[in-house]
């Protein structure tokens, strides 16, 4: 079940009431007094944004100086009722101009009002737009003076079946003189591996990210490789796979755009986007991972004194690419006193504040195997020395130009009635997520 949330307050950090709506006539207008007495009062707002008083339950949030609360009386979808608070959130922002606090509530009591009449029908959300509700409520609202003046959108002939049509996510008579797409593949390594080499845990999650700059309505199509696609395709077009890698892709989410029956029937990603920025889709893989470097430690105790550590770490990815920004960090003991080192790329340094000895590339080039050398001295304790638990290297990186899944885009082809020519860009780019080897 949906939210079916049977009102709505905004209260200040007193527990005043700024502001209510009541959606439904299952709950007493006193619900707030419940909520002020046995929450409010008694110091519990960090404990659970979820508390049960009776036969109702209260989700809340604090947004800047504001709780605002959603009150159910029946079982409801406390995610689906959070999304709708960081939601409505969003909108009422955009039509303040970027600020959300009490004074702005109090400034925009007749906006917020009609607002809430059309974000919300007997307690289920519905289009929360900013772009599509500010097509027939154009009122504008009172802004903060330390906010930018911001235009609203101008309306079109046809908001009413924007906001009750299938594509609701886009306005029709959009014109750009150069009609451009760009696309990137942006994606987290995941890794945790043992001094010996081998992978304990690994794994890849990724997005899609898109900026569309199209006129009119346009029809989207993308093709990857990954393996359900390329098997559907071939079933459809009635001949053999082709040769080549191809990827099973997991929990895969899409933005509302895209067109989940032509999906489930041809594989194929098919949408009409929205115009700007927006991400089009996550994915994670499990297998068949592309490790972009391996770290080779060497540690080894002379005694209670003295410390040799050596690192070599190995870029797997191409001759002709490249890695930015890489950061290894080594874990050093606490009472360390002194280091020297020798290192054949980037530089290196000693950061007593966590315990490591930090090592910096700018620029990786692919098939490399710098190394770091280092000596380090302790400071001897009368005490009984512990044993060091040595906790893993750290990694940070960017890789251009490489996808640790192997995912690749096909095609990528965009159709609309007028018929003109379209500039397609697409970039790769992995970066290091919880990239640890332990030592």
């Amino acid at each position: 079940m949906p939210v079916a949330a049977s009102a709505i307050y905004f209260l200040n950090l007193r527990g005043d009431v700024l502001i209510n709506r009541l959606y439904r006539d299952d709950v007493g207008g006193n619900m707030v007094d419940a909520f002020r007495m046995h929450i409010m009062q008694t110091k519990e707002l960090g404990t659970c944004p979820v508390r049960q008083i009776g036969g109702c339950s209260f989700f809340y949030m604090r947004i800047s100086n504001v709780y605002i609360v959603i009150v159910v009386s029946s079982n409801a979808n406390v995610a689906c009722a959070f999304k709708f608070v960081v939601e409505a959130v969003a909108l009422f922002k955009s039509y303040f101009g970027g600020a959300f606090d009490e004074d702005a509530i109090r400034n925009n009591f007749v906006l917020i009002y009609e607002l809430l009449d059309e974000i919300m029908d007997f307690g289920y959300p519905q289009n929360l737009s900013p772009e599509i509700l500010k097509l027939y409520i154009t009122q504008e609202g009172v802004r903060s003076p330390f906010s930018s003046k911001q235009a609203l959108d101008k309306p079109v002939p046809n908001a009413t079946l924007q906001v009750t049509g299938a594509v609701g996510w886009r306005r029709e008579g959009l014109a750009y003189k150069k009609n451009e797409v760009f696309l990137d593949i942006v994606e987290s390594v995941n890794l945790l591996m043992s001094s010996k080499g081998s992978v304990l845990r690994c794994d890849v999650t990724g997005k899609i990210l898109m900026k569309c700059f199209l006129s009119g309505m346009p029809d989207l199509k993308l093709g990857l490789n990954d393996k359900i696609g390329l098997e559907k395709e071939s079933q459809l077009k009635n001949r053999p796979t082709k040769s080549g890698k191809t990827i099973e892709l997991d929990d895969v989410t899409f933005h509302q755009c895209v067109n989940l029956t032509r999906f489930n029937s041809e594989k194929t990603v098919s949408f009409v986007p929205p115009d700007g920025e927006f991400e089009l889709m996550k994915y994670r893989i499990t297998e068949g991972v592309n490790l972009p470097f391996r770290v080779l430690p060497t540690i080894k105790e002379l005694g209670r004194t003295r410390m040799e550590v050596n690192v070599k770490v190995k870029s797997v990815f191409g001759a002709k690419m490249f890695a930015l920004g890489v950061v290894i960090k080594i874990p050093v003991p606490k009472q360390t006193a002194k280091t020297s080192f020798q290192v054949t790329s980037g530089r290196a340094k000693y950061n007593a504040s966590i315990d490591c000895l930090v090592w910096k590339i700018r620029k990786f080039p692919g098939q490399t195997e710098p190394t770091l050398s280092a000596e380090i001295e302790l400071i001897s304790t009368i005490a009984e020395k512990k044993s060091w638990t040595r906790p893993p290297i750290q990694m940070e990186f960017q890789v251009p130009m490489f996808t640790a899944s192997g995912l690749r885009v096909r095609f990528l082809k965009v159709w609309e009635k007028s018929g003109y020519n379209t500039v397609e860009w697409v970039r790769y780019i992995t970066k290091a997520g919880s990239y640890e080897v332990r030592c």
